[in-house]
């Protein structure tokens, strides 16, 4: 059955997209992160889209091609599938089609492909790619494919050359690799917007129906973290927004703690936080890495410190410019 996030239409297969639903304007793409790369193909998708007067589609996959066909080599993702639309949303994008990606997909030809959803089920007017794009089985086709189906079957075909962000080429495989390596400035310049994970609290850790201590954990969570360390760090709860001091890693001071995502909140008060409130925190900069200190005073020590730095940094954030 047919969801919508905002004002955009998400189709979850193919059998759900209703006859009829184009002429179209369409952009495919696995879109993790939905960085400033997408954006840009996003944006001139949608442009198209209403000077033709068709509507603006973003066809993406679930799961990721890569987990299907590659398991054991798989990216962590930057934004699992719900985190993906409402980014996607936020564009203007009219319309998501989430194809599963499983053997029959993985097996359809190039020309099949086209043929079958540009064509039959979206009736495709324009489509908008990256250099790089590849599709069909074992991805046989590129951009210069796509020209020469949109000839034979009437579509114009628009390829748009990578993003480039302070000298960076912008790809969602870049801001991974800035994110594991801590470096939260360089993945928001690519991104456009903070790096963020969002899950919920973790559920063992005694979470009731109220906050009443200035620290929270986050869920287990699958998909990409930055690297081990403190960050300075925006917490979402709800509704809610706080400054914090966000610790991922192993908490090495104290034997057998094991791995957690705990921030620590600076303009505390207390909230509703049940199992099921979201959680987003937005990593805005790394203070130091995970240290394993002499003993817990020496901990606490430099988590005054920390807190310290953090709230210069929101201070400073403050600040006309």
């Amino acid at each position: 059955m047919n969801t919508s996030r905002g004002q955009m239409i998400v189709y979850r297969s193919l059998t759900e997209v209703p006859p009829g639903c184009g002429p179209s304007v369409v952009t495919i793409g696995n879109f993790d992160g939905v960085h400033r790369g997408h954006q840009q193909i996003l944006a001139a998708a949608l442009a198209q889209a209403r000077a033709l007067g068709c509507r603006a589609v973003a066809l993406t996959f679930d799961p990721h091609p890569d987990h299907y066909l590659r398991p054991d080599h798989a990216p962590l993702l930057l934004t699992p599938i719900s985190e993906r639309l409402r980014l996607l949303a936020a564009t203007g994008i009219e319309a998501t089609l989430v194809l599963p990606f499983d053997a029959a997909l993985a097996g359809l030809s190039a020309h099949d492909f086209v043929r079958a959803v540009l064509v039959d089920a979206l009736g495709v007017r324009g489509l908008h790619e990256g250099a790089n794009f590849r599709f069909g089985h074992r991805a046989e086709a590129g951009v210069a494919e796509l020209v020469t189906f949109g000839a034979e079957y009437g579509f114009t075909v628009h390829v748009h050359p990578a993003v480039h962000v302070h000298g960076l080429e912008v790809s969602s495989s870049a801001i991974r690799e800035r994110a594991a390596a801590g470096d939260m400035t360089r993945a928001r310049w690519m991104l456009g917007h903070p790096f963020a994970v969002r899950s919920t609290s973790a559920r063992d850790r005694g979470v009731g129906t109220r906050l009443l201590v200035p620290t929270v954990n986050l869920a287990p969570y699958g998909g990409q973290l930055p690297a081990f360390g403190v960050y300075v760090s925006c917490l979402h709860v709800g509704s809610r927004r706080f400054q914090a001091v966000t610790n991922v890693g192993n908490r090495p001071t104290f034997a057998g703690a094991g791995f957690s995502v705990e921030s620590h909140i600076l303009d505390f008060e207390p909230i509703d936080l049940g199992p099921e409130t979201p959680v987003e925190i937005e990593f805005l900069h790394r203070l130091r890495p995970e240290i394993a200190w002499p003993s817990p005073e020496a901990l606490k020590a430099q988590i005054f410190r920390d807190v310290a730095r953090a709230k210069r940094y929101f201070h400073l954030l403050s600040l006309p410019r």
